[in-house]
Parts: structure tokens; sequence; C-alpha cells
């Protein structure tokens, strides 16, 4: 069911810490939890939101009756946090972690160690097919962390933005691919990349939620979801519920809030990312959501002095397969199938719209890296290179009416065009629309 139990979005203005506590407290009685073991999931240090305000009010409102009140680390597939990053994320020190909140127990989710997941179940090849519009017709093992079965009620905790993958991020993907295992992740991360990202991202009933949603169905605990919207650094917006019903309020307010709208494409854009991008993987959403906006024939450059590295977990994947579009990889199948789909779906995302016809590939704009990844890297993995040191922000300032963007925090906020050009496709043929939950690859 679809429920929402409680909700604070003031017209204008945010939500005060006061509105969370009252929307905690009506979400939470303390006697529904007395003698419960709870665990609390919450995002990492790569998603902007008050995820220790909502900590901190949680522990409040019921930590003193629960028999656990636990965090697990919704990683998906990104690298563990340490003990002192997790308190950062719940903002509270190291005393207080000693303290106040002694007996939380950290965990961070391991995508990777088989005897941490716990199989739940397989959405079959006719149930793809029908969540898919057809795309796919395959079994889909489901595999979750284990440790949700050790509590008797599950509280996810975070943000819903924009997302290249879903539509747009929070509630049950939080599970899938927050707690999930590889071949779930695997899956619906390719089902997004065939679809595209410029069909996908800023919609909300896309395939690939259909699929998440499907597959939090099989997640037999008591789950209650805390859905954020953040304007800024404000809190704009939070809802209680079910994950499918505190989702569906909290992206209908995301859409209104996180959706720039441009009249016209841009041949430059300088895309900025924010140190809680510490990885090209994630430092990539500065292509994701301003791809809709980029010229034909346009550059997009990703600076980030800061990041080094490609992607601790599938940095090798990623140098020996390189960024391509779409169609690379779909024409030459037997060629990529037997690599991880979800490292395949990053490629085409940060790559964007391209066409493979005769065994050359052609892309729609070009992608470019100003980090400290060397320039010999970015030249293997199909990227260009700028040297960071040479770009100024400035310098990119204030030049719209040129063709030249600038987005001093990229990776949060999606850009559109007034009117979508002709090469972002039909979206119902990829089976999205905005209204109601509802293009051949097996």
């Amino acid at each position: 069911m679809n429920s929402l139990l409680a909700s604070a979005a003031p017209s204008c203005g945010t939500v005060t810490p006061a509105q969370v506590v009252e929307v905690v407290a009506a979400a939470c009685p303390p006697d529904a939890y007395r003698g419960q073991r709870v665990l609390l999931i919450i995002p990492d240090g790569t998603r902007t939101a008050p995820v220790g305000l909502m900590f901190k009010t949680l522990h409040t409102q019921i930590g003193g009756v629960t028999k656990a009140f636990d965090i697990l680390v919704a990683l998906g597939t990104h690298q563990p946090m340490s003990g002192e990053a997790i308190c950062r994320r719940l903002e509270i020190t190291e005393e207080e972690r000693r303290g106040r909140y002694g007996k939380v127990v950290f965990h961070n989710h391991a995508w990777d160690n088989p005897a941490a997941l716990r199989r739940v179940g397989t959405l079959a090849a006719n149930e793809i097919r029908a969540l898919t519009g057809g795309l796919f017709a395959m079994d889909v093992p489901v595999e979750v962390n284990k440790l949700v079965f050790d509590y008797d009620q599950v509280i996810i905790v975070g943000p819903v933005f924009p997302h290249e993958v879903v539509g747009f991020s929070g509630g049950n993907k939080y599970l899938f691919p927050g707690v999930a295992g590889p071949q779930i992740l695997n899956f619906f991360h390719w089902l997004g990349a065939v679809v595209t990202n410029p069909m996908i991202i800023g919609n909300q009933w896309t395939p690939v939620r259909r699929v998440v949603d499907k597959a939090g169905a099989l997640v037999n605990v008591p789950k209650l979801c805390f859905c954020l919207v953040v304007e800024g650094h404000d809190l704009a917006g939070v809802y209680a519920g079910t994950p499918e019903g505190a989702w569906a309020a909290a992206s209908e307010l995301s859409r209104r809030l996180h959706i720039t709208y441009k009249d016209r494409p841009f041949h430059t854009i300088l895309s900025c990312a924010p140190p809680m991008y510490d990885e090209l993987w994630t430092g990539a959403k500065c292509m994701y959501k301003l791809e809709p906006v980029l010229a034909d024939g346009g550059e997009l450059i990703i600076y980030a002095p800061h990041i080094a590295e490609i992607c601790v977990s599938h940095g090798a994947v990623i140098e020996e397969v390189g960024y391509h579009c779409r169609d690379y990889f779909l024409k030459q199948w037997d060629k990529f199938k037997h690599f991880p789909w979800g490292v395949l779906a990053h490629s085409t995302h940060v790559r964007g719209i391209g066409t493979f016809e005769n065994g050359v590939e052609r892309f729609r704009a070009q992608v470019t890296l100003a980090t400290a990844i060397p320039e010999s890297v970015c030249r293997k993995i199909n990227l260009g290179y700028r040297d960071p040191c040479s770009l100024r922000q400035e310098d990119f300032a204030h030049r719209e009416d040129e063709g030249v963007l600038l987005v001093p925090k990229a990776g949060e906020m999606l850009f559109r065009l007034q009117q979508p050009p002709a090469w972002a496709g039909d979206r119902q043929e990829a089976g999205l629309n905005h209204d109601a939950p509802g293009g051949k690859h097996r």
C-alpha cells in the first residue's frame, strides 16, 4: 500500500527542526517500537541531506525504548565509510558516539560479499518483460543484505533527487542498489542505460522504478521510509510512509524544485564536482545532470581537481572497457555481455548519446575531464583531457548568452531544455510517464 503517514512541505520557506520532530512523532509512536530492534538505513556521504537531523530526532523519539537502534550505510558499490566518516554523516562527535549514542552499531553494506547477502526471490522473465515494456525477458535473482532480517523494523532515511538510472532517487532505491547484491544491481543499471540517461532522468515512473519497487516488495520486513527533499542547504520537504508512498510524494516536490529549464543548449559547459564526489564513479553525475542541455558538437568539462581516481571498486574494468555510447555495446553484445552490466551502464551514461555503425563510433558531444586523473589515462578510457590548472571558473561565468554555462555545484540539479531535442527520443516508446506507473533486449 502506498500510504503516507506524515509530511511537512511548506509552500514557501523551509521545514524547521520542530516540524521534523512533528513528522517523526506522528510516524514513530514510541509504544510501537518498545523492545524492538530497529535498523536505520542511511546514504553515504555522496548525497546532500540533513541525515544527522533525522538520526538524532529518531533516536530521541524511539532510541530510549528500542532494544537496538543501529545504522546500515547504503553504499551500493561505493567504498565503506570509516567510523569517523559515519559520525560526520550523522553530524555527531566522537564523544557523542561513545556517550549518548554508545549503543548504536555502525554497519557498512558489502555488495560483493556473498556471505553478507540473502536471496529473497527471483523476478521471473515474464515479470521482467512486463515491468520493462518488453525490453528484457530474463530471470533476475534478488539479493539483499541479510542484516535487515536481524531487525524487527527497517527505517530508511534519504534524499530524493533526479537520478540517471531510476528517474528519481529515494524510496526502495535505498534497498536496491543501496543494500543489494550484484545481480539485481547490474540488471537494472543496464536497463536504465538501454533506455538512456536523457530518457530516464527526471521522470518519475520509469521501467527501472517499477523493477526497484517490485524487488522491494520481496524484502519481507516492516519498512518505514523518510524521504527528504533538499533545496540548497535547506530541507524543503520531509515525507514519512511506505517506501512507495513517501517516495511518490517526495519525487513530485523534487520534480518541481530540482529541474532547471533552459531555452537553448550550450556548446560549452563547465560542470564543477563538489568535494563529496571523490572519484569519477560519483563525479560523473556532473555529466548525467547536464547532458540534456549540451549542444550537438559541444563540450562538457567535468571540473574536479580533487578527483584522482576513476573508481576504487570498478576502475580496472573501466580502464579495460573504456567509455562508450550505448550502441557500441549493444551492437557487439557477445563481446561485452560478460562484463559487469553496472559498469557498462556507467560507461554509457558518462559518454552520452552516440552511434556505432560499420565499426565506427560517433558521439553527439565531447566529454572532457579536468581532474587529477592523468591525460594518458583519460585518452585510454576514451575521454578528453584538460589541465585543471589551466581553467578558471570565473572565465565561464555569466556567459550563457554566448552558449557557455557554468555550474558551480553540479550533480544534483537536473538541467533540461524547454523543448526536448529530437535526439532525446520518444518517452512513450520507453514506457515513461509522469503521472502513473506503467523498448527488445534479452
